[in-house]
């Protein structure tokens, strides 16, 4: 497997010969779904506005014209209300939310409406529906506009959660998800939208429920969601060079999850670190501890750690983002503690405990 600065195999992705960004590979996405079925819609708060949602949706109002992209009223429990009926009937909606902190608006359509409708009719109705939604840090937006929701979201059977971490599995998921018959909340960092992964030109899908193995190690598992598995990356090249090896994982997908994977990982190094971009308290680091916790485990005991938001509100000022989000060299240190806890001497160099921003991710795909 490969680390940040490795080569791509020729396979998959990295046949296509291109490279492209995530937000364009959501654009991307939406595009060849919207060709291939005329059922698919895309609305929600200035997606047709002239920067279309950071350029998630660039071109579809152009290409599918104003009847299947268009803007909303600043309603979300209306408007949501309208995608499930919309679902219902037949088609197949994508919700475009700025921030997830805004889903609090419509808990009630997504999760008594939207989530159990299936169940409470006996299988006849589906909700075929796309809710996406951002999440993550940038320049001291704070309290109302930085949170990543997606634990509460996991929690609600007749939900499915996914959060790709590169560009690749971003095109794969979200063409997945559209297809579909249930509702799918798809979780985006905002700082990933720049990075860049190689993505084949042909629509393909990424099936929920599988994570990935994005490198390989033998004295730890770091378990990194979302924007946090290029955090964890880095976090493993500053325990490589302290003679510690990590294996990487991305779930990808946070329900239905691959704890399997996490498992047979975890068994191999005997210590598990979770890193989340969310509060760690009944969050989704706690599930995948607990999960694996539960398993009867081979031969030895495992050791866990679990990282993830500072136990306060989200701060608006530099200096306090510094100590409220994870970092490479914070992910490291403790990463080291697992693995050596006797030896409290090694700190990793804090020129390079900057998050990643524009760090790429090459492969394997």
């Amino acid at each position: 497997m490969s680390s940040l600065n490795g080569k791509v195999p020729a396979s998959n992705g990295a046949r296509a010969g291109r490279m492209l960004r995530y937000v364009d590979a959501l654009a991307e996405a939406v595009a060849q779904e919207m060709e291939r079925d005329r059922r698919v819609f895309v609305y929600g708060l200035d997606v047709d506005d002239h920067k279309r949602i950071q350029g998630s949706t660039t071109g579809l109002l152009e290409r599918f014209g104003a009847e299947r992209v268009f803007t909303t009223p600043l309603s979300e429990d209306a408007m949501t209300g309208f995608g499930i009926g919309a679902a219902m009937a037949g088609m197949r909606p994508v919700h475009v939310h700025i921030r997830m902190d805004f889903l609090m608006l419509c808990m009630n359509q997504l999760v008594n409406m939207a989530a159990k409708a299936h169940y409470m009719y006996g299988g006849a109705v589906s909700v075929p529906m796309v809710v996406r939604c951002m999440i993550g840090k940038s320049w001291g937006q704070g309290a109302q506009h930085s949170q990543g929701l997606h634990s509460m979201f996991m929690h609600v059977p007749g939900l499915k959660v996914v959060a790709p971490s590169n560009a690749y599995d971003a095109k794969g998921c979200l063409i997945a998800a559209i297809r579909d018959d249930n509702p799918v909340i798809f979780v985006e960092h905002r700082l990933l939208y720049p990075t860049e992964a190689p993505v084949p030109v042909e629509p393909f899908v990424v099936e929920f429920g599988r994570a990935r193995v994005m490198r390989r190690g033998e004295d730890l598992t770091i378990v990194g969601i979302s924007n946090m598995a290029i955090e964890c990356l880095r976090a493993a090249e500053l325990l490589a060079e302290a003679g510690i090896a990590a294996d990487v994982i991305d779930p990808v997908s946070l329900a239905p999850l691959d704890v399997d994977t996490i498992i047979q990982s975890a068994e191999q190094t005997g210590r598990l670190l979770v890193v989340d971009n969310a509060w760690t308290n009944c969050g989704a680091s706690a599930e995948i501890v607990a999960r694996v916790a539960e398993r009867p485990v081979r031969n030895r005991s495992i050791r866990f750690e679990r990282m993830g938001f500072a136990p306060t509100t989200c701060p608006t000022t530099p200096a306090l983002e510094q100590e409220f989000y994870p970092n490479p060299s914070r992910i490291a240190a403790v990463g080291y503690r697992l693995v050596r806890p006797g030896d409290g001497k090694w700190v990793p160099d804090p020129r390079r405990a900057e998050l990643s921003y524009q760090v790429q991710f090459r492969g394997p795909f």
